[in-house]
């Protein structure tokens, strides 16, 4: 459409100041007319209104991927990039003009600017920054100011709890709004979600919940400066940088003002702030925001729409062009451009690409627009199918081809970004659908994608409100807003309610509150439950205490659990046997009560000790005299094992009575080590791990015992303690069941030659079950060196300061005599 001596009209002025309102009813006062919105969305909007002015045999809608056209229509609502130029219209307008200076889609703007026209009247909406580059580009242009219909005003940055109801929250990517969308429905119960890749059924019931105050909260990317028309009275930026395609950057004052001019509307005032990371506005930042004073526009954006279609050679030349004036700037390439020259590089596309309807196609097939914005080569692999399909005898793209593709996309399964990515993804197909050329049943594609569209757009906002909307806080808020007592009960699995609506979980002794509780309010939900939690705690505590014992359990970590619940914890004691307990802390429970839960946690802890430890606790209990007493405690101390070197004074100085006491109590005094015969049992392992850990207050995490083996391999970052606590001394590169350990060291005297040497054996790796060379560290570990000489291999007595800590040092001992006063007193151990 070449521009006419129509006139030519620039309504100018900040958001609220109806200039798209006497847009449309300018155009509805002509026989016909056309206009262009930046948003597939706000097109919508805009149809959805004119058609209940005018009926629908009268409007056309025209988008990328949308087109409704009676056979009569007068007025045409369209996308800026969608508008049918070649169509005649009396009244042209297009809106949110000042975006010709937008990087991405400004030079679309600026066409429609320069050669768009109405024959009777052309109008421009927009800022007021546009101005001066207008009456330089259309010099004719006549300019309309329009002042504000309510004021704006900073309220300064607030906590996103601390935001008023019905606030709108500006984030600049999906990842942003979701996170923010969380935190709002976890704080103030839920919120709406909008977002540029909406579909718009998805869209309008986001804001339905919103405008219905379901919720009183939005979340949404800057596609809601774009003139989207809803009841907002605050504007918070969570953010004030965004990715513009390039880099990530600040803002502009004049973003930031169209942004924040979404709250209030028509004579509601409104105010605008920060929430979340972004911190306080400067003062003449603000300034500029309430006055709608901005700088004026530098540059447009500007591309050539003279092409040539001889070749792609001479069309990507003709879209590099240079701009015919000094205040056009030339468009970094565009999706499209970018698309035409990674097809060019196609040898069979430049085969077939020879004439100018095949170049004019190609051009085409690169404008279906990458709505899954991924610009990847899977991305340019189907725009390059499409044009050889559409380059074939048949002139058109194979059906079972195109119901392959769209198939796949036919399902509602998935989660929220899987469902955008679909729309996405079927929005192509839809657009491809309107191409009437492109396809045999043109009007059969166009249900299909848009029925799939519907139905991924439906389960879309179904999972959008389920993940960002509590709706029992809704309910709740407006049950408190009526003023009265709550209704509140404990349900026989734990849950707590409110009015009906769960608000936490009584798991045991301890009360966890849903989120739900913290929503604005909260206290008087909070207050409803806890009265009903005051009798069932009353009688959780009466059935604890009489309770069998075999409904309490003991974790790795000392936690003691009632009925599967934490009630308890163990803490260090005087003696490993005798751990302190200490009720978990809940504000359900006062002193007296925590006290209850104590003495039973005690009663039950020392009968499990006494039960799954009873050798122990038999020798904590016994009566002994003098030494073995000392034995006794050291034993009790060290959980059932002690080196025999920790004890040698204690056992010279017993008598026979002595010892033949100990060993009735199952003490058992080996060559190398005192240990209960019960020591390395796996029952008794258990628990002792549980206790060792408990009373040196140790808090990684310990090895446990495979049931089978009488050697496992020993862990060297657990302490050394541990291993004796549960009865499997270290020894060498092994953790040995002590009884074999000491069966195996009296095996090792009893072979020993009276030089004090010892030979290798094969039958050390079955005895201990463990590999030839663990088994040799072991026998180094009980005292003896590896020798290797022209002899061969074999194995010398050492003398060691304790017999199961190789690492402490050996200290050896020359002669023969050395060695067969050594090999005599091991016999004498061997003999006890």
């Amino acid at each position: 459409m070449a521009p006419s001596a129509g006139r030519v009209v620039a309504i100018l002025g900040p958001t609220n100041t109806g200039k798209t309102h006497l847009a449309i009813e300018r155009m509805l006062a002509h026989a016909s007319g056309m206009i262009g919105f930046p948003l597939r969305l706000l097109a919508r909007e805009n149809y959805d209104r004119v058609v209940r002015l005018k009926g629908a045999n009268a409007v056309a809608l025209v988008t990328g991927e949308e087109k409704i056209i009676p056979p009569y229509a007068r007025w045409w609502i369209c996308t800026v990039e969608s508008m049918p130029l070649e169509r005649e219209v009396a009244c042209l307008a297009v809106d949110e003009i000042q975006l010709c200076a937008d990087p991405d889609r400004g030079h679309i703007f600026t066409d429609r600017l320069l050669h768009a026209r109405g024959l009777d009247e052309t109008l421009f909406l927009g800022a007021d920054t546009i101005r001066p580059l207008l009456q330089r580009l259309v010099p004719r242009a006549e300019f309309v100011t329009r002042s504000r219909l309510s004021t704006l005003s900073y309220a300064g940055h607030k906590k996103v709890t601390r935001l008023p109801p019905r606030s709108a929250i500006v984030a600049f990517s999906a990842a942003e709004v979701y996170e923010t969308a969380e935190v709002i429905r976890r704080q103030r119960g839920g919120t709406a979600v909008v977002l540029g890749a909406l579909s718009p059924r998805t869209r309008n019931a986001q804001v339905a919940m919103y405008q219905s105050g379901e919720v009183d909260y939005l979340v949404a990317t800057d596609a809601i400066g774009m003139g989207l028309n809803m009841d907002v009275d605050h504007v918070a930026f969570a953010r004030l940088h965004k990715f513009d395609g390039n880099q990530s950057r600040r803002l502009t004052p004049s973003e930031i003002g169209q942004i924040a001019g979404r709250a209030g509307r028509h004579m509601s005032n409104g105010t605008f702030g920060t929430t979340g990371d972004a911190g306080e506005l400067d003062p003449e930042l603000i300034e500029k925001v309430e006055t709608h004073h901005f700088d004026t526009l530098k540059h447009l954006y500007w591309r050539n729409s003279d092409l040539d279609f001889r070749s792609p050679t001479a069309l990507l030349k003709s879209l590099d062009a240079r701009s015919p004036a000094a205040a056009l700037m030339r468009a970094r390439p565009a999706d499209d451009q970018i698309a035409l020259q990674a097809l060019s590089r196609d040898e069979e596309i430049e085969r077939i690409a020879t004439t100018r309807d095949r170049v004019r196609l190609l051009w085409e097939v690169c404008q279906v627009p990458d709505f899954r914005k991924v610009m990847s080569d899977a991305h340019a692999r189907l725009l390059a199918q499409m044009f050889k399909h559409l380059s074939s005898a048949s002139g058109r793209l194979p059906v079972d081809w195109i119901a392959n593709q769209v198939a796949r996309l036919d399902r509602v399964d998935g989660d929220i970004d899987t469902l955008v990515q679909r729309i996405a993804h079927v929005r192509t197909w839809t657009y491809v659908s309107h191409r009437i050329d492109w396809t045999p049943d043109p009007a059969h594609w166009q249900e299909l994608t848009r029925g799939i569209e519907d139905r991924l757009s439906d389960a879309l906002h179904e999972r959008l409100t389920q993940r960002f909307v509590d709706r029992r806080s809704s309910a709740l808020a407006k049950l408190l807003s009526d003023g009265g007592d709550l209704l509140a009960g404990v349900t026989p699995d734990g849950a707590v309610v409110v009015e009906g609506h769960p608000v936490g979980k009584l798991e045991g002794l301890r009360f966890t509150p849903d989120p739900v509780a913290q929503v604005e309010d909260g206290r008087a939900v909070l207050s409803a439950a806890r009265r009903a939690l005051r009798e069932e705690m009353r009688r959780r505590i009466a059935a604890l205490e009489s309770d069998d014992d075999s409904n309490f359990t003991l974790d790795e970590d000392g936690a003691v659990r009632w009925r599967e619940h934490p009630v308890a914890q163990l803490t260090q004691g005087t003696t490993p046997l005798q751990p302190r307990v200490r009720a978990l802390s809940s504000e359900l429970l006062g002193t007296a009560e925590a006290q209850r839960v104590n003495a039973r946690v005690e009663s039950w802890i020392a009968r499990e000790v006494a039960r799954r430890l009873s050798a122990l606790a038999k020798l904590s209990d016994a009566q002994l005299d003098g030494a073995a007493r000392g034995v006794a405690w050291e034993l009790v101390r060290a959980l059932g094992l002690v080196p025999r070197t920790q004890v040698e004074t204690q056992l010279h100085a017993m008598d026979k009575t002595a010892r033949t006491a100990l060993r009735a109590l199952g003490v058992a005094i080996g060559a190398e080590h005192v240990y209960l015969t019960s020591a390395g049992k796996p029952a008794a392992a258990t628990l002792k791990r549980v206790l060792w850990r408990i009373f040196s207050n140790y808090r990684d995490v310990l090895p446990s015992l495979p049931m089978g083996p009488v050697s496992i391999a020993a862990d060297r970052d657990v302490p050394a303690g541990f291993y004796d606590a549960i009865g499997w001394p270290l020894a060498g590169t092994r953790a040995v069941r002590v009884d074999v350990l000491d069966r195996f060291a009296q095996t090792l005297i009893r072979a020993t030659k009276p030089d004090g040497t010892l030979a290798p054996d094969p039958a050390w790796s079955r005895r201990l079950g463990c590999a030839l060379s663990d088994a040799e560290s072991v026998v180094i570990a009980l005292g003896w060196r590896k020798i290797v000489d022209e002899n061969g291999a074999r194995f010398r007595r050492m003398r060691r300061p304790r017999a199961n800590n190789a690492r402490r040092g050996t200290l050896p001992v020359d002669g023969p005599f050395a060695s067969l006063q050594m090999l005599r007193r091991d016999k004498q151990r061997g003999d006890e």
